[in-house]
């Protein structure tokens, strides 16, 4: 008896000059048709759309490269802004590899993705604990949505991690390299080496 391959899932890409984390929001003005065709797009079908850090290339005009790694984004909130332009709240989901990449006519970037592996269950190791410490104290100094988090999240390894990528002063590229990692393990030890 033979499995059957997996299929793989298409997803429309928003790449951008930032690099959404699983847990992490971000606030978009969209304004571009083809955007505007995603979202409209998500919002019928009731799904998410792909954010990748642009390699080469601007947000807008011709079709940018895009890192290969990505975030699945879920819209959370919409509106209008002064501007009359559209305004979205989205939140970092599922991880995600584009395998393949084609281009629509409106020039909306179109994957075929595969999903990465969940983040396990976790508990921050002991070598790791100062950066549950250092987590703290920015939360103590910043606040921000995460600060009222409950005690046992700062137990998550997974979790740790992805806050800190968000709130240390990282490079695209460093953030980006802690995205592609699927071990939170391997991520604290390169968060650890980050820091001066």
């Amino acid at each position: 008896m033979s499995s059957e391959p997996a299929v793989a899932e298409s997803l429309g890409l928003f790449p951008l000059h930032t690099v959404l984390l699983p847990g992490g929001s971000l606030s978009l003005r969209v304004f571009e048709r083809r955007y505007l065709d995603l979202v409209r797009e998500c919002g019928r079908v009731g799904r998410g759309f792909g954010v990748c850090l642009i390699i080469d290339g601007e947000e807008v005009g011709a079709p940018a490269a895009a890192a290969a790694f990505g975030t699945e984004a879920v819209i959370e909130d919409f509106g209008t802004g002064d501007d009359g332009l559209l305004t979205l709240r989205v939140r970092g989901a599922r991880r995600f590899h584009a395998d393949r990449v084609r281009v629509r006519d409106n020039g909306l970037q179109v994957a075929d993705v595969r999903w990465c592996e969940p983040d396990p269950d976790e508990v921050v190791r002991p070598e790791h604990s100062l950066l549950v410490t250092l987590l703290e104290r920015l939360f103590e100094q910043a606040g921000g949505e995460h600060s009222k988090a409950a005690h046992s999240r700062f137990d998550d390894a997974a979790w740790v991690g992805w806050r800190l990528a968000e709130l240390l002063p990282l490079s695209l590229s460093q953030r980006q390299m802690l995205l592609q990692l699927d071990d939170p393990h391997a991520r604290l030890d390169q968060v650890l080496a980050l820091l001066p």
